[in-house]
């Protein structure tokens, strides 16, 4: 796929897995599940096995860019937005970009932080995604459930497109449901789990976007034509504090798919965004680095000790408990959503030194 570009938006502070994810070390820079390589590591790897090195391009925050370079040495295209203006922005600069090098670019958009373990199917399913967006189509990834959840949103697939193995038109987007709409989800087969991963040409994605927020698409083509320039600092600088704030899931997936413009590749490859410390447990009942012992007796869950200490826990159901140099975290796996609260209670107390 010589025409096909990678683009990895790495950003977020990963605020339901503190205090092993911090803003300054988020957690797609952490080894999460033992494997040796961080996620956005994983990432990289997963992508190289599709494309060259050099048409791989990640955005984030100039804070995180010197990790990202040192733990992707291999990465050439590193782009790095002044301040957060969410997801639209960070993927639109990166295909404006890609697009002035390559009008005939096809972008897929994979998050830094997700883990797949089946990277031939994941390979298999990005290249009949693939497909789909060269017939003009926004194309997106859609996880079969392993259950009703309620962590993530879901797509709602219609009828089946022509010339394809598996794809199929998307009705709608759904925002996560509670839990009896989404057992009726599963129930019916034929909602995904929507993981945001989009497979798109170039074009048709700023095209999109010129005609829904002309003041966004202005901004970032402008970008994206001076990027390889002297003046791309300037414009970068002018231009970006100005650019709306929106995800690009409410600029554009939801929009187009009322209109009929975007299909869905249905994805077994046991994907997980490890959201939270009940996501992370799926993986792996205890982790342990090597430098402590987890003891667990009459209990389960998770139990992680990032600085050696030993950590036991007795009589406890889905324990959740987390310990770094300067922290200790304890809940269970049902409260594990609302950990996101530990950080802004931190804020709050002007202890931004944990947060």
């Amino acid at each position: 796929m010589t025409d096909f570009h990678a683009v990895i938006p790495a950003g977020g502070a990963g605020t339901r897995l503190w205090p092993l994810s911090r803003a300054q070390r988020p957690k797609f820079l952490l080894d999460l599940t033992g494997d040796g390589r961080s996620l956005i590591q994983q990432t990289w790897d997963r992508l190289v096995r599709v494309i060259p090195a050099d048409h791989i391009h990640v955005v984030s925050g100039p804070a995180h860019a010197p990790l990202i370079q040192e733990q992707l040495p291999e990465l050439t295209n590193l782009y790095a937005e002044p301040a957060p203006r969410d997801s639209m922005a960070a993927i639109g600069m990166a295909a404006a970009i890609i697009r002035q090098r390559d009008p005939n670019a096809v972008i897929g958009s994979f998050a830094a932080d997700q883990t797949i373990a089946d990277t031939e199917a994941f390979v298999a399913a990005v290249q009949e995604a693939k497909q789909v967006a060269d017939t003009g189509l926004i194309c997106t990834l859609g996880i079969t459930p392993r259950g009703p959840s309620t962590a993530f949103g879901y797509i709602e697939a219609g009828a089946p497109l022509s010339g394809t193995a598996s794809a199929r038109a998307i009705a709608r987007f759904v925002e996560k449901p509670d839990l009896p709409t989404a057992e009726t989800y599963v129930a019916g087969g034929s909602h995904y789990w929507n993981a945001g991963m989009f497979i798109t040409r170039a074009d048709v994605l700023l095209g999109h976007l010129e005609r829904l927020h002309p003041d966004l698409y202005t901004g970032l083509a402008a970008i994206g034509q001076a990027w390889d320039t002297s003046k791309r600092q300037t414009v970068l600088e002018s231009t970006w504090p100005g650019l709306t704030k929106i995800a690009i899931d409410h600029a554009i997936a939801e929009p187009v798919s009322l209109e009929g413009g975007m299909g869905v590749v249905s994805g077994d490859f046991g994907w997980d965004d490890i959201g939270d410390f009940a996501a992370l447990g799926e993986l792996a009942e205890t982790i342990d680095d090597g430098s402590g012992d987890t003891i667990l007796i009459d209990s389960d869950g998770l139990a992680i000790a990032d600085d050696g200490t030993v950590i036991a826990v007795i009589g406890v159901p889905n324990a959740v408990v987390v310990r770094t140099r300067d922290a200790l975290l304890v809940t269970t796996r049902e409260h594990a959503q609302r950990v996101k609260e530990v950080p802004e209670a931190l804020k709050q107390r002007g202890r931004t030194d944990l947060v």
